[in-house]
């Protein structure tokens, strides 16, 4: 399974401290079923109202000598990966976020049987999920793709244990949290003032009072 974190911010920040809190989580993180969240990770920012991408092969703790060379940012989402299979594993392409302007895109779950056109590009199944909600995405707002996504797959798949998708179109964050077991992994966390924007896997340290969102739940920040 995978964790991720968005970020919205009022003014300019570095991601320094984020990735600090993010990375410490992500070692630490218990999937229910023994997975770890070390097969690589990215983070994208905005930066002059382009996204920049940077994706690395290892655990995302073992690389804190990078925290700080990434720029303050408005915007920025960090993703760190596991792959399902041993053999999506070292494979750089496979790992998110996902950018297509004006999109950035981060996803964790597990879903069974998914009755779709076989011939949606893609190796794995964030590839193709990414795939057709971009093409949701060219005739609907972002909160209404993802409730059409979310139907849509629910309608074509014999078992959707999660579907979380985070998202950014460089002004908000979006976010789909869809969970029908393992309640503790798959439950997203958010915190919301006037400054600051989050919403991750799990909480981070610090200062911040992170509230649950609720199965079924897509909201905008």
């Amino acid at each position: 399974m995978c964790r991720f974190l968005l970020v919205k911010s009022k003014t300019p920040i570095s991601p320094k401290n984020l990735l600090d809190s993010f990375s410490h989580m992500a070692q630490n993180s218990q999937a229910f079923d023994g997975d770890w969240q070390g097969d690589g990770w990215g983070i994208s920012w905005l930066q002059n109202n382009h996204w920049q991408i940077e994706k690395f092969l290892l655990p995302i703790w073992t690389q804190k000598n990078k925290f700080s060379n990434f720029p303050q940012t408005t915007l920025f989402a960090i993703h760190a990966r596991s792959a399902s299979f041993p053999a999506h594993q070292g494979n750089l392409d496979y790992n998110q976020p996902f950018i297509d302007d004006p999109y950035t895109f981060v996803f964790n779950g597990l879903l069974k049987g998914v009755s779709l056109s076989s011939s949606l590009p893609g190796d794995i199944g964030a590839q193709k999920i990414w795939f057709f909600l971009r093409k949701l995405l060219n005739r609907l707002a972002p909160l209404e793709a993802l409730t059409r996504l979310q139907e849509i797959l629910l309608k074509n798949s014999h078992h959707i244990q999660a579907l979380n998708i985070g998202l950014s179109d460089k002004k908000d964050i979006y976010v789909l949290n869809y969970f029908s077991k393992h309640k503790k992994y798959y439950q997203l966390h958010y915190f919301n003032d006037n400054h600051l924007k989050l919403i991750c896997s799990e909480p981070l340290s610090g200062k911040f009072k992170f509230k649950t969102l609720n199965s079924n739940s897509i909201i905008k920040l």
